[in-house]
């Protein structure tokens, strides 16, 4: 695959991506397929050995490529997924995204890609020429176009790939996390939305189609600077909010390594009511998930076919 998201788009239409998920992150590998159409999801955790995956975009990530491999045939061959393509979670530590305005774009796929490159070479760190790449309009007028670009080190992402394919499945689509997790939230109201990961909080604003606000805040390792710094986020955020809808959000909607209602002490908002992206299942675990969320991988199979 020679670009990010290569198969399907953010906001895409159902039937566009593979009826199986799998989520890589340094806890563990998450597992999740469609038995059939119609069915819930069944999901399967895999814990991998601490040190295995290290995500960013500066160095490898992948520090154990054989217990990764090994742990995403493990939790995917739970599932028993019906195809070997799957939509490979990045962490959204790997992963920048950015909300881009143009007055227009070519009219042909091919033309765009260079000029979202283009645009991109002063906006990222990494070389932006031979990295992962996608796009998708937002919205479009006469006059003005906005456009959520997507972008990684191409080094990075063919160590995940590479991992997926060691393990004998082709990865069909690439999403970031959080990306994932917002087609989950089945609304075409606006939406404030939390994802925190052992090294990272997003805060994401949608309304529709519109993506108004994403960022990614890397979290620093002490628990009570780590502390200041959520609750800091997701003020911000809410800021935000109201400030481009003009009404005060009053749910947060949250993802997750804890509980739901333990972020709700930790950000000691009482305007705003936490309620999980979403919830864990009743049934269908294959396993037992510990602490990872099931958000990005139920956004990721909200689209699939």
């Amino acid at each position: 695959m020679n670009s990010l998201l290569s198969k399907t788009k953010i906001g895409s239409q159902p039937g566009a991506r593979p009826p199986a998920a799998v989520e890589i992150s340094p806890e563990g590998v998450l597992g999740a397929a469609l038995p059939g159409p119609g069915q819930p999801p069944v999901y399967a955790f895999v814990p991998l050995p601490a040190g295995a995956l290290v995500p960013g975009i500066g160095e490898p990530n992948v520090r154990n490529g054989e217990a990764i491999a090994s742990a995403i045939k493990s939790a995917l061959g739970q599932v028993s997924p019906r195809t070997r393509s799957v939509t490979l979670i990045l962490p959204d530590t790997v992963v920048r995204v950015f909300v881009l305005d143009f007055d227009s774009l070519p009219a042909k796929a091919a033309e765009i890609f260079p000029v979202l490159r283009f645009r991109l070479r002063k906006m990222v760190p990494f070389d932006v020429e031979h990295a992962g790449l996608s796009y998708q309009v937002l919205t479009e007028s006469k006059t003005e176009c906005k456009v959520l670009a997507a972008v990684l080190p191409g080094p990075i992402l063919a160590e995940y790939e590479a991992a997926v394919i060691a393990a004998g499945y082709e990865p069909g689509a690439v999403l970031p996390s959080s990306l994932a997790a917002l087609e989950s939230a089945d609304s075409m109201e606006a939406v404030l939305a939390a994802n925190l990961s052992s090294l990272a909080l997003t805060t994401a604003i949608t309304n529709g189609n519109d993506l108004l606000l994403y960022r990614t805040l890397d979290l620093p390792e002490d628990p009570q600077l780590r502390l200041t710094e959520i609750q800091r986020g997701i003020a911000v955020a809410a800021a935000y909010f109201e400030d481009k809808l003009q009404a005060p959000a009053r749910q947060l909607h949250y993802a997750g390594i804890f509980d739901g209602a333990e972020f709700a002490r930790w950000i000691e908002s009482p305007d705003l009511t936490v309620v999980d992206l979403a919830p864990r299942p009743e049934t269908g675990a294959m396993t037992p998930l510990g602490q990872a969320s099931i958000a990005g991988a139920a956004g990721a199979l909200a689209g699939a076919r």
